[in-house]
């Protein structure tokens, strides 16, 4: 969580919306609980704010801390503003819907729908992992649907992993945080720069002539369904790739959950770009009975056991 200093406080007027609470901080944004004043709704707002880079005045404004991180600031905030007009043309069930997005405070901001639930990421800690088969199957195949849309629109998600997915109640995702969204290209050589989330990140990623595409994403799916039934990252890809071995799935947890499972999880984290999924449809096609096309069906209550 942030500390007071890093959060504007209960109260403050962004817009037309009033800050009620931060909900959470990271590295470079912090994300408030709001109600818009027009509507009375409750929305979450995400406020761009590198630690690294920038710092807040008494006043509430973003200032850069160097007038070398000024640079970094103002590429940051054209970035941030990225995100948001990506998000606000991607509608879909399973990704999260931005209403509006507004410069304030020398910073920008972007205002998505608040929906309740639980993050992912919190929820395996709560269990220690072992999510049964059926939450699952309850979660990732409408997650899948939601990151071919992604990617159906000439996008890369590039960060996927527990902690930017939500889950509603029933078991519904939401896709979150487009902080690292690009779009495909062709070439290896316009592979952008960005944050990698060790364990998630294939090993394309580690370099900046990899060539990613929505295999990438897809191991980070496969590494996301594994810390479900682990309760931990995967060890990480470059540590693999140097010397270190990941013990497939199917042979740590054949005993508590399908076969055809832990092989599609195993098949999404292969160290070898070429031997993953290639896309959502290469998945589908190989696994229908695991992730059947549709997200219309009704909220189902979950199980931790398996």
């Amino acid at each position: 969580m942030a500390t007071p200093q890093d959060c504007l406080p209960s109260g403050t007027l962004l817009d037309h919306y009033i800050v009620v609470k931060p909900i959470s901080a990271g590295g470079f944004s912090v994300v408030y609980l709001a109600i818009d004043k027009q509507t009375r709704n409750k929305v979450v707002i995400k406020e761009y704010l590198p630690k690294s880079q920038a710092k807040r005045l008494r006043n509430n404004m973003v200032v850069p801390i160097s007038s070398t991180a000024e640079k970094l600031l103002r590429k940051g905030r054209m970035l941030f503003f990225q995100e948001a007009s990506t998000l606000s043309n991607l509608k879909h069930p399973h990704i999260v819907n931005v209403i509006n997005f507004f410069r304030a405070n020398g910073t920008v901001y972007l205002v998505m729908e608040y929906h309740k639930g639980k993050n992912l990421e919190a929820y395996i800690k709560r269990h220690d992992g072992m999510l049964s088969k059926k939450f699952l199957l309850t979660v990732f195949p409408p997650l899948l649907e939601g990151l071919k849309e992604v990617h159906d629109n000439g996008y890369l998600h590039l960060d996927i992993k527990p902690g930017n997915i939500h889950i509603r109640p029933g078991g519904l995702p939401l896709l979150l945080d487009f902080g690292s969204v690009h779009r495909r290209e062709l070439s290896r050589l316009h592979q952008p720069g960005h944050v990698l989330t060790s364990g998630y990140a294939p090993i394309e990623q580690y370099n900046r002539t990899g060539y990613v595409g929505p295999w990438t994403d897809l191991y980070a799916i496969g590494a996301t369904m594994r810390s479900c039934i682990t309760g931990k990252p995967p060890l990480s890809a470059h540590s693999r790739h140097e010397c270190e071995t990941l013990v497939p799935m199917e042979q740590l947890y054949k005993k508590h959950y399908p076969l055809k499972l832990l092989r599609v999880i195993d098949w999404c984290m292969e160290l070898d770009p070429e031997l993953r999924p290639q896309d959502v449809s290469d998945l589908w096609e190989h696994s229908p009975e695991l992730f059947p096309v549709s997200t219309a069906a009704e909220p189902r209550k979950l199980k931790r056991s398996c």
